[in-house]
C-alpha cells in the first residue's frame, strides 16, 4: 500500500488582537487610517483649507486637541475676490461723518432761511416810506396833506384845467360810520384804522364842492394790496362848512364819488361831490361811470365825476410828496 501522506503541521493559534473601545471614546488611540483633513471655512484671501496633523492624547482624558490650535497652516489652495473690499479706516470714517454733518447743517441752514424770507421771521419788505406815512396824520402840516390851492391841469370834461380851493378843514376824527362809507368801515376793523383826515374843496366857480379823505391803516402791504375787493365801493360822507359855499353840502347832496386803496402806503383816498347850491342827487354815480364819454346823466353833464376824480388825486399826490420829504430828511 502506499504511504498515506503526513497531514501538514497545524499552525499555531494566533492571539486575538485586543479590543479597542469605540472611537472617540476614552483609551482609543487613532490610527494613522484614521487620520482625516479638517475643512475650514474659506477667509478672504486665505487657503480653501489645511491638513490637520493626527491628534495626540489630551492630557488628562485622552480627548485631541483642538484641530486649530496645531501647526502652522499649509494653504492648499488661494482664491482672490473680484472686488476686494479695503479696510475702513477709523480716521476716514470720522472725516466721512463729519463732511455729512457739515452738509446736512448747510442744507438746513439753507432750507430755514428761505422759510424765514418766505413768511420772514420778520415782516415782508416794505415799499419806502410805508412806515413813516402812518404817521404823518400827527407829524405833517396840514397845508401840505391838504394844500390851499390845488392844480388840475387836463382834469375836467374834454381835458380843461381845474383849480380848486380849500374852504373846510376838519380836526382828525376815529374811524366811524359819521367819517367813513360803509363798506370801508366794516372791512377796516379787522385790520385797523388809525385816523381820519378830511377837507372840503370848491372850484373856481364855486359851482361845485367836493370833500377828500385820508384814511390812514393799521394794514401791511399785502392787506392793503385786497383791501380794495374787500371793501364795497360807496359814497363817503360828505364835510359841510358852515358859512361857505359847502353849507348845504350833505349825504343827500353826494352825486359821484372816487376811491383809491394805495398799494405801497397805508392809506385810503376817498372823494365824494356835488352841487354847491344844495341840490338833492336822486342816483349817485362813481367817478369812473359818471366820466364816460357821452353819458347824458346830470352828474355826467355837469363834470362831477372830473371834480371827484381830481380833487382825490390831486390831494393824493400832495400825500407822496409829503412822504418824499420826509423821507430825505431821514435820510439827511
Amino acid at each position: 500500500m502506499p504511504a498515506t501522506p503526513a497531514a501538514p503541521p497545524s499552525r499555531p493559534a494566533q492571539p486575538l488582537p485586543p479590543e479597542q473601545p469605540p472611537r472617540g471614546a476614552v483609551g482609543h488611540v487613532q490610527t494613522a487610517a484614521e487620520t482625516t483633513t479638517r475643512l475650514r471655512p474659506v477667509r478672504d484671501g486665505g487657503p480653501l483649507s489645511r491638513p490637520v496633523p493626527p491628534p495626540a492624547a489630551g492630557p488628562a482624558h485622552g480627548y485631541p486637541y483642538d484641530a486649530w490650535a496645531l501647526g502652522a497652516e499649509t494653504p492648499a489652495e488661494t482664491t482672490t475676490r473680484l472686488r476686494p473690499v479695503r479696510d475702513r479706516k477709523p480716521a476716514r470714517v470720522v472725516a466721512a461723518a463729519v463732511c455729512g454733518v457739515l452738509a446736512l447743517g448747510l442744507v438746513g441752514f439753507a432750507v430755514t432761511g428761505a422759510v424765514l424770507a418766505g413768511s420772514g421771521a420778520g415782516e415782508p419788505d416794505e415799499p419806502a416810506g410805508y412806515t413813516p406815512a402812518r404817521a404823518l396824520w400827527h407829524n405833517a402840516p396840514v397845508d401840505t396833506l391838504f394844500p390851499r390851492t390845488l392844480p388840475g391841469p387836463a382834469a375836467g370834461p374834454g381835458g380843461s384845467a381845474r383849480t380848486w380851493t380849500r374852504i373846510v378843514v376838519a380836526p382828525d376824527a376815529p374811524c366811524t360810520a359819521a367819517t367813513l362809507p360803509k363798506g370801508l368801515h366794516t372791512a377796516l376793523k379787522s385790520i385797523g384804522c388809525e385816523r381820519v383826515l378830511r377837507a372840503t374843496y370848491t372850484d373856481a366857480t364855486s359851482s361845485h364842492v367836493t370833500t377828500v379823505a385820508l384814511v390812514f391803516t393799521h394794514a401791511d402791504p399785502d392787506t392793503m394790496g385786497t383791501l380794495g375787493s374787500r371793501a364795497a365801493d360807496e359814497p363817503p360822507p360828505a364835510l359841510s362848512g358852515p358859512g361857505t359855499v359847502a353849507a348845504g353840502f350833505g349825504d343827500r347832496q353826494r352825486a359821484s364819488w372816487w376811491r383809491h386803496v394805495l398799494p405801497d402806503l397805508p392809506v385810503v383816498v376817498t372823494a365824494v361831490s356835488g352841487f354847491a347850491d344844495g341840490r338833492a342827487v336822486a342816483e349817485p354815480e362813481p367817478a369812473d361811470r359818471a366820466m364816460t364819454p357821452r353819458r347824458t346823466t346830470p352828474v355826467a353833464q355837469a363834470g362831477l365825476g372830473h371834480e371827484a376824480k381830481g380833487v382825490g388825486g390831486a390831494v393824493e399826490r400832495a400825500l407822496r410828496k409829503t412822504v418824499a420829504a420826509t423821507l430825505k430828511e431821514d435820510q439827511e
